[in-house]
């Protein structure tokens, strides 16, 4: 009896053995498929990120600082280009509440002179989000501004704001809410004034 069992021990033995190689072999063969999917998927998405890499323009500027900012670029902002030096973008933010606006100019460009009226509070505040800008008051010098910056503009305070020379600006304008609020666009920034901002701009 004792033999018949260790016979049998015997043939389970070795069935357990080869059931272990059996299922060994089934997992390599999955993980070899799987590193093999997942090679073939890394090279998939590494493709298709070189050809939207291709398809953006190395210089494009405005493509690759569109994609560096958390909002929205707009579209041209037509309905006050009479007021700017360039082309500039207009992308609504918030239009209930507080009015939020995303401004983007293109390198050199500016808006004029301008001055924010209102009976009561009123006023606005830029938060650059992304390049490099100007802001100025009348009299003052010009005040570089990076991403992350914050202006307050009081009422009543002559002023312009925009990128610099070389490098796309984009800054958050939210309004102020006030009373009878308005603005008076004045003169246009002068090439020659502008022109030697660079080495009269201090930071924030």
């Amino acid at each position: 009896m004792k033999r018949i069992l260790r016979k049998y021990w015997y043939f389970f033995g070795l069935a357990l053995i080869l059931i272990i190689i059996i299922i060994g072999s089934i997992i390599n063969s999955k993980d070899a498929n799987l590193k093999e999917y997942l090679q073939t998927k890394n090279f998939v998405d590494n493709y298709k990120n070189e050809l939207q890499l291709e398809n953006i323009d190395e210089n494009d500027d405005k493509t690759r600082h569109e994609n560096n900012m958390l909002f929205p670029i707009g579209k041209p902002n037509d309905g006050f280009a009479q007021y700017f030096v360039g082309q500039s973008y207009l992308a609504p933010i918030s239009t209930s509440q507080v009015g939020i606006y995303n401004v983007t100019f293109e390198p050199k460009c500016r808006n004029y002179w301008h001055i924010h009226h209102a009976d009561k509070g009123g006023g606005q505040i830029l938060i650059c989000i992304a390049g490099q800008g100007y802001y100025q008051e009348w009299g003052k010098d010009a005040v570089l501004m990076r991403a992350g910056d914050v202006i307050n503009i009081p009422v009543g305070v002559k002023h312009w704001h925009g990128a610099t020379a070389d490098s796309w600006f984009s800054h958050l304008a939210i309004e102020v809410p006030g009373e009878n609020c308005s603005n008076e666009w004045l003169e246009a920034v002068k090439d020659d004034e502008y022109n030697k901002l660079n080495k009269r701009s201090i930071q924030l």
